[in-house]
Formats: structure tokens, sequence, C-alpha cells
């Protein structure tokens, strides 16, 4: 039997009790629509391109990928569903902590 356990108040899911909540998440670069009138069909970009990878390891690779696109996978409980909801973006947390200018 799988068990699933709240991402954020980390007690266990019991699917006999309370249902279980998935929010997903993903992260990535606004890219503007480009002009394809800019493009010369006449130039091959791929080995330019080809070069540019070759010099990157594995791990730079990784790296420049999630600095570009990231992906997240949290699983909730039906209380901790409402709490998100009603401020998936941890808004008023921070608003709380209100710091002194000193």
């Amino acid at each position: 039997m799988i068990r699933y356990i709240c991402d954020l108040c980390r007690r266990e899911i019991d699917p006999e009790e309370d249902k279980r909540f998935v929010v997903r998440i993903e992260v990535f670069e606004a890219v503007e629509t480009v002009d394809m009138q800019d493009f010369n069909d006449a130039e091959d970009h791929l080995e330019e391109l080809e070069e540019i990878l070759e010099e990157l390891n594995a791990a730079e690779l990784k790296e420049l990928g999630s600095d570009f696109y990231r992906k997240f996978h949290f699983d909730l409980c039906s209380e901790c569903r409402k709490k998100f909801v009603r401020n998936p973006l941890g808004i008023e947390a921070v608003k709380l902590l209100d710091f002194s200018d000193n």
C-alpha cells in the first residue's frame, strides 16, 4: 500500500479519512514571440549550436536547464489544501513578517 505524507504539515494522509490533493507547479522563463522575418533562412546554425553544447559538460547543462525550467509536485491534505488555495504564493505570510528599518 502506498503511503502519502502531506508536504506542508507532514502528517500521513489516510485515504479512508481524508482526501489527497496534488499541486503541480511549473516555473519557466516567459519568452516573447519571435518575428520570423528576423531569421535568415540561408544560415544554418546547427554547427554553431553543436559547438556550444560540446563546450558545456553535463553538470553545466543540468544547471543551465534548471535556470529556465523547474517542475514541482506536492501532496496536500484537505486542511493544507484550503490554506494553499487561499494564499498560493504565500504573500500574506510575508506581510506578517514586517521588519523595522533599523
